[in-house]
């Protein structure tokens, strides 16, 4: 569901690139506490899988095609805040090196993507836990997936039924938005269950969704909000988390994404069909050697992904590590004892 540039205008482009600023920033307020080398190694681990199964877009219906957003599987394993901000770092990769979604329409997409879908997967995620007790945490990390899809679907036909570029018919549109997501969302919902099955299971008690699980079936003995690897989380579980998922990203980015399916995702194909999709405008790095994720330079898509899950990588360890210290530095600062 990236958005390109000029389907919103600007007005509304611009409100929702001041919200997905303070989100964003909120979000790295609340992390910053949290932090921990583990964590960062986690966080930078689930960026560049993120990045790397976006890549594959899979068949739902005739002639349309969906993504993972990411957003619900990312707050499983590292919590809402991180998760968000791991989403965006992810978006922000996609649209300044590979031209996929708009300049203009970044804060529109971390809108949709990194605030509306982590946060909606996260609360669906807790409030399914509180319902089973606390059982099948997987579980109930697919049906946070699987709900957040169509809500960021529904949040984006708000937006364009307030600010679209093209007049639309608004029920055909949210109608439209609504039934592809739906199919999108089960896609959504099995690859993150999927994936959160096996970090439970080759590393317990690195998940954050192992936190609010825990809570509900024995009262509130660990935080409600995640489950921070700490001294209680050994560092080999760490290490096989990061291992599982940085396997999975080389694995999807490099081979599995020369079979993705090319046909136009939720997005676009509503576009074609409501018929806004001609106010799309090109992207302003369309002619880089990497644009469409190699396709542009004549680059196998392989060799691009790779590209792009260590630039995904490097950025979220570098700015996490940055904020660690600075946070390590202020601690020492304010401590009796300094």
């Amino acid at each position: 569901m990236h958005v390109p540039d000029h389907f919103l205008n600007d007005p509304t482009s611009a409100t929702t690139a001041v919200v997905s600023l303070a989100a964003v920033g909120y979000a790295a307020y609340r992390a910053r506490e949290d932090l921990t080398p583990r964590r960062v190694a986690l966080t930078a681990a689930t960026t560049g899988f993120v990045f790397a199964v976006q890549m594959l877009n899979y068949p739902v219906a005739s002639g349309t095609s969906g993504h993972l957003m990411g957003g619900a599987l990312a707050a499983a394993l590292v919590g809402p805040w991180l998760g968000m901000l791991s989403v965006t770092l992810v978006l922000l990769v996609q649209a300044l090196v590979f031209a996929d979604g708009g300049l203009t329409a970044l804060g529109t997409n971390v809108l949709l993507m990194a605030v509306v879908g982590t946060l909606v997967g996260w609360a669906a995620t807790r409030g399914v836990l509180r319902l089973t007790r606390g059982r099948g945490a997987a579980g109930a990390a697919g049906v946070g997936a699987f709900v957040s899809v169509p809500a960021s679907a529904a949040v984006f036909a708000g937006f364009f039924a307030v600010g679209g570029t093209v007049p639309v018919p608004v029920g055909e549109l949210v109608g439209q938005m609504l039934s592809v997501h739906t199919v999108i969302g089960l896609g959504e919902a099995l690859i993150t269950a999927g994936v959160v099955g096996l970090v439970l299971a080759v590393a317990p008690g690195v998940a954050a969704v192992e936190g609010p699980a825990r809570s509900a079936a024995n009262g509130p003995l660990v935080p409600d909000a995640v489950a921070s690897p700490g001294a209680a989380v050994s560092p080999g579980a760490v290490r096989r988390a990061v291992l599982a998922l940085g396997s999975g990203a080389l694995l999807a980015a490099v081979v599995v994404s020369s079979f993705a399916a090319a046909t136009p995702d939720g997005l676009e194909a509503t576009a074609e069909s409501v018929g806004f999709a001609d106010a799309a405008r090109d992207h302003a790095f369309a002619g880089m050697p990497l644009a469409d994720y190699g396709e542009a330079g004549g680059i196998f898509v392989g060799v691009a992904g790779l590209v792009g899950v260590a630039l995904a990588v490097a950025l979220t360890a570098g700015l996490l590590t940055a904020g660690l210290r600075a946070t390590t530095h202020r601690r020492a600062a304010t401590s009796p004892s300094a």
